[in-house]
């Protein structure tokens, strides 16, 4: 049966059951951990990657989904004269999006691809609010003003207590990495408008509570939250105390407390965690 179809990449913070419930198509990366190629969410868990990096030789290496899987994945889901939509982590982490939209042009399916600016949970945010009206019956302009709207009220702010990862994937230069590391600086990342903004840094974790409190303090004001996840590296503890201060909150809002994707993983290095959320204006 005809109809449009959702698509993500694996760095989506989806649930295993709200890809089944949504029928939400993950096309996976994938990524080395010493010379042994895994792929995300089908040869290995977000849980065990966190174990194989905190113990590899080397910094894993992430790497996109094939031109081929995109192909084959669009051409698949528009046998039936379906509809694509697929969308995908922001270009200022990963070339991804640009794969997709490559092949969309090679594929016989009428596919749109999406740069969602955003990735982890606060993709998922829009994949699953795209997935629900496809799945009522939803035109594709519809669906897609309205991830365009939960993109514009969303917000991904990331804690880094540790640059040795950062420092090894060239994001930030060895001698900086060695004088933040001496000094214990923590950094706040914030993901806006595709970008990755450093909020504040400083020495300690104070410097992270601190720029956290003014967070929470802002979520307070919101009356219509939608939806919050909190992701993490191997910082269980950390992300369970920060549920504890926005559930009370939201009491009505489910929070989904996750190990975060690969990607995020290797980047933010181990200790590092998010917190995401969406929201609706008032009426």
């Amino acid at each position: 049966m005809a109809s449009i179809k959702i698509v993500t990449d694996s760095s989506a913070g989806l649930t295993d059951q709200e890809v089944k419930d949504l029928d939400i198509t993950i096309v996976p990366l994938s990524v080395m951990i010493d010379d042994t190629i895994y792929i995300e969410q089908e040869t290995i868990t977000n849980d065990e990657f966190f174990q194989k990096m905190i113990h590899s030789k080397a910094l894993p290496k992430t790497s996109q989904p094939p031109l081929g899987n995109f192909v084959e994945t669009f051409d698949r889901l528009g046998e039936d004269g379906s509809q694509v939509i697929c969308f995908n982590m922001l270009e200022a982490i990963s070339g991804t999006v640009h794969t997709a939209e490559q092949a969309a042009t090679l594929s016989k399916t009428d596919v749109t691809v999406i740069d969602s600016t955003t990735t982890d949970r606060s993709l998922a945010f829009q994949v699953i609010e795209a997935a629900k009206l496809a799945q009522q019956g939803a035109d594709k302009e519809t669906i897609i003003k309205r991830a365009e709207y939960v993109r514009d009220h969303s917000k991904l702010y990331m804690g880094v207590v540790s640059l040795d990862n950062l420092v090894k994937g060239g994001r930030l230069g060895r001698m900086t990495g060695a004088i933040s590391s001496l000094l214990n600086i923590k950094i706040v990342l914030e993901v806006t408008n595709g970008e990755l903004k450093v909020k504040t840094k400083g020495r300690g974790m104070k410097t992270i509570d601190k720029f956290f409190e003014k967070v929470y303090e802002q979520m307070g004001t919101i009356k219509h939250m939608k939806g919050i996840g909190i992701s993490h590296v191997g910082a269980l503890d950390t992300a369970n105390a920060i549920k504890d201060r926005v559930q009370p909150m939201f009491p009505d809002v489910p929070v989904l407390v996750r190990e975060t994707v690969p990607i995020i993983a290797t980047h933010g290095g181990p200790g590092a965690f998010a917190l995401m959320y969406y929201y609706e204006d008032e009426d």
